[in-house]
């Protein structure tokens, strides 16, 4: 059973910075690209950030580049997503997920197969 888990959300002023953990088991997670997804309240689910399966490519929105950063540790199944310098519109549920096994960057929200459950990233002006 594939299981994504994400932590690491939480209140941050503007300026500030987080560091987002998405823990992978039940699939061979170094064949896996992993991406970063988040929904605000009201607006639908956007793409963040893909990272490939050997953590060679990847990829960010418009929005984000320059700000986040995404990682990956296959010896232990975990994808991060460094957050500096967040804004209030980066208020949303993130969320990471995987589609299929050795699918290139996946930048649609429709590519994705697996999901977590989201964390909570709330920034304060």
């Amino acid at each position: 059973q594939v299981k994504l888990v994400e932590s690491g959300g939480g209140l941050v002023q503007a300026g500030g910075s987080l560091r987002l953990s998405c823990a992978a088991s039940g699939i061979s997670f170094s064949t896996y690209s992993i991406g970063w997804l988040r929904q605000a309240p009201g607006k639908e689910r956007e793409f963040v950030a893909s990272i490939s399966w050997d953590g060679a490519k990847t990829s960010y929105s418009d929005s984000v580049k320059g700000r986040f950063t995404i990682s990956r540790d296959n010896a232990n199944g975990a994808v991060f997503l460094q957050v500096n310098g967040v804004r209030p519109d980066d208020t949303a549920a993130y969320f990471c997920a995987t589609g299929p096994s050795r699918s290139g960057i996946l930048t649609l929200s429709s590519q994705y197969i697996f999901w977590g459950q989201g964390t909570l990233v709330t920034v304060s002006s």
